[in-house]
């Protein structure tokens, strides 16, 4: 296999997740906000380690934040129920 001295090869590395799926906190108000983090992509470098040694990683991750208001309640647009529409509602994206 020739070295590229210019990139940097990673391979894909697969993971299970260890613990709890979100970390919950409780605000003054009583609002819970619950925090996920996800690894998207992970790789380590096959061509390549740190000055030191180690292995070099390359780590994608995603952060999901869920906000529960103390009325448990929320609202949507009407004009987003509309049957017509071929596209989700905007607020399914994060």
């Amino acid at each position: 296999m020739s070295q590229n001295r210019e990139k940097i090869e990673f391979k894909i590395l697969d993971y299970k997740r260890l613990e709890n799926d979100f970390v919950s906190f409780e605000l003054d108000d009583g609002t819970i906000v619950k925090v996920k983090v996800d690894l998207d992509r992970v790789g380590k470098a096959v061509n390549f380690t740190n000055p030191d040694g180690t292995p070099r990683y390359a780590i994608n991750t995603s952060v999901k934040v869920s906000v529960i208001p103390s009325d448990r309640k929320f609202s949507i647009e009407k004009n987003s129920l509309n049957p017509k529409k071929s596209s989700p509602p905007d607020q399914m994206f994060s």
